[in-house]
């Protein structure tokens, strides 16, 4: 063979052809609101301890860490309560590794997997990563998930995985409790609820992890990205039945979580009422944030998350042209205006991170902006209804 060597030219699976690797832009720009980070260095006082903890595990990096991270799942088991034990929980390099061993656990080829979209487009891909059939489930007109649809959908293609989201990501809504558990009396496999931005929920808002209790096929999957600010340290981890923890061991790679992340996360751990101080400023700016999008005319949805999702039909992409409802070229003319947010494939919308008030001041300048160039009329959208969602 001559001539350089493409991807198309070795033999990878026939379904992974044409395919793109999952990622956001990373851009320099002075607003980076597109990936649901925390906004806020870890204080310095969590920097010491996570250093004086790293530090003391380098001199026995020539031996292998903890390979069922015990003292990190008790750590994480006391953090959420609910009388969880550490044979309850397990750990792995952030949520979408937790999420992929459930998949090579309980799914794989010949199972399906059902998610309901939109939602977090990195569960289709990890279905397709282990061989899993997905199926695309249905929401309402205003990306709403009842009861009896859910559980429609779950007798109709019977998956051996359900995938929900609560707070949603890219809605930011958070379940209905009797959606939950709706799925799991009709569910004949696993139920996931991922719960990446629970820290986030408006008060009030339930957790799946108080059904662990009585239902054995239930798992919750949490992240220290978000909440704790810990996105570099990469850590998730799972709350279920000790089953299910003995399960996910038979395909966990050996060793997989090092002992640096794991002397790392126990640190942060040990300081989370200090790191979980910005949850409550984040919270504020997401409701800023609604409150001031919906005071231009535009239709957002509410968010029990660190993000905000909202329309923008109507809006002009630039020049006081109407984009049409084009989130690509709204995001364009953010970009240009010194704001990253993202565009998630959903016509008609985009998200935006919830971050300190100076990033939102940036944001909300920039909409305010594209609001008065814009040939305008407030509360239109393109593929939904205008009730439900405001």
């Amino acid at each position: 063979m001559t001539g350089p060597i493409t991807l198309d030219d070795l033999p990878i699976r026939d379904d992974l052809r044409g395919r793109s690797p999952y990622g956001a832009p990373q851009l320099d720009v002075p607003v980076r609101l597109n990936t649901n980070e925390n906004s806020y260095p870890l204080p310095d006082v969590v920097v010491e301890a996570i250093a004086e903890a790293v530090t003391a595990e380098l001199r026995e990096l020539n031996r292998y860490p903890d390979r069922d991270a015990v003292a990190l799942r008790a750590d994480l088991a006391g953090y959420l309560g609910h009388g969880l034990t550490t044979a309850q929980v397990w750990a792995a390099n952030g949520s979408n590794e937790i999420q992929q061993q459930l998949l090579q656990a309980f799914a794989g080829p010949g199972r399906v997997a059902l998610g309901f979209t939109p939602a977090y487009s990195m569960h289709p891909l990890l279905a397709l990563g282990t061989g899993t059939r997905w199926v695309d489930g249905r929401r309402g007109p205003d990306f709403d998930l009842s009861a009896d649809d859910a559980t429609g959908q779950v007798v109709e293609h019977q998956p051996d995985l359900v995938f929900l989201c609560s707070p949603n990501n890219p809605t930011g809504t958070a379940l209905d409790p009797a959606v939950v558990r709706a799925v799991l009396a009709a569910a004949p496999g696993m139920v996931v609820v991922d719960e990446a931005y629970a820290e986030f929920a408006r008060p009030g808002t339930a957790s799946a992890v108080r059904l662990l209790s009585t239902h054995p096929r239930l798992v919750v999957t949490r992240t220290m990205s978000k909440a704790f600010g810990f996105a570099g340290g990469r850590l998730g981890y799972l709350a279920a039945h000790p089953a299910v923890v003995d399960a996910v061991q038979l395909v966990r790679l050996p060793y997989h979580l090092s002992a640096l992340t794991q002397a790392a996360a126990r640190a942060a751990l040990a300081h989370r009422d200090t790191l979980l101080g910005t949850v409550r400023v984040i919270m504020q700016q997401r409701d800023r944030i609604v409150a001031e999008l919906r005071r231009l005319g535009l239709t957002v949805a509410d968010s029990d998350a660190n993000f905000v999702l909202f329309g923008v039909h109507g809006l002009s992409g630039g020049d006081g042209v109407d984009a049409g409802g084009d989130q690509r070229a709204v995001w364009q003319a953010l970009l240009e205006r010194g704001v990253l947010v993202r565009d998630v494939g959903l016509a008609g919308w985009l998200r935006v991170t919830a971050g300190t008030p100076q990033e939102t001041d940036a944001f909300l300048d920039a909409m305010t902006e594209l609001v008065a160039g814009s040939n305008f009329l407030p509360g239109l959208r393109a593929g939904a209804s205008t009730e439900g969602i405001r």
